[in-house]
């Protein structure tokens, strides 16, 4: 098979462990070619994946597996925005990284987009990142314990100790719901936010990774002050407003 589109189609494939279709225009944004191009790789090769009624799904004559499970109900929302955020975050994980992976709907679309050939640990505290990681060769992947949630596909902590205490990361990758210039950053969930800030304070350079549609979004859990963040990942620029908040 052509490497190019041996590249597309793998792409599409992780799209829908994400959701269950995604449509063909979507999908020409997201991997930058035309409609016509998704189409004629589609019609060459028998792959996993097929275009039924302008939707692209997986071929139910090959995925028998009907209990796919989805995380928040955004993880369909703003796929070319996460695409863009999980391209510009992969491309910071160097050789010999050691690194933390957060829950969230955005976070597989960073380790999806990982150089293969980059040898790093990876600790996550998710199922969905953890499948993605363990197929990367050259990554060692370490999974956090606890009681896993079947709403966000988070592993909460039912121990005073996890692997979180006792590894020391170079970069965590933190997701967020809201990021606002006077609320701070924000998430929906008590449990994960305690997880975001012990990452937090465990690495040595702590990342905000973020699609533009949640900026100027509140939520109810309070993760920590934009400032507190080493840097920011963004598919935008931010808004003026918050230059005064990031050193």
């Amino acid at each position: 098979m052509d490497k190019k589109i041996k590249s597309r189609i793998q792409k599409l494939e992780f799209l829908l462990k994400q959701m269950d279709k995604i449509h063909l225009r979507d999908a020409a944004n997201i991997l930058n070619v035309s409609e016509m191009t998704i189409r004629r790789d589609l019609n060459t090769e028998t792959g996993s994946v097929v275009l039924l009624g302008g939707y692209i799904v997986r071929d139910p004559q090959k995925n028998s597996d009907n209990n796919n499970y989805q995380i928040f109900e955004q993880e369909s929302k703003h796929i070319a925005e996460k695409m863009e955020v999980g391209r510009l975050a992969a491309e910071l994980v160097k050789e010999g990284d050691v690194v933390f992976f957060d829950c969230g709907s955005t976070i597989p679309f960073i380790a999806s987009q990982i150089d293969a050939s980059i040898k790093f640990t990876a600790l996550c505290c998710s199922i969905n990142t953890f499948m993605v990681l363990q197929e990367k060769p050259h990554c060692e992947v370490i999974l956090c314990g606890g009681n896993y949630s079947r709403n966000n596909s988070f592993l909460v902590p039912i121990q005073l100790k996890n692997e979180l205490d006792v590894i020391c990361t170079t970069k965590a990758f933190i997701s967020a719901a809201g990021i606002d210039a006077k609320k701070g950053v924000t998430c929906f969930n008590f449990d994960e936010a305690k997880t975001k800030e012990k990452a937090m304070e465990k690495t040595k350079e702590s990342i905000l990774v973020i699609d533009s549609s949640k900026i100027n979004q509140v939520q109810k859990a309070y993760i920590n002050d934009i400032n507190k963040f080493d840097r920011i990942v963004c598919d935008q620029p931010l808004p003026s407003i918050f230059f005064s908040k990031i050193e």
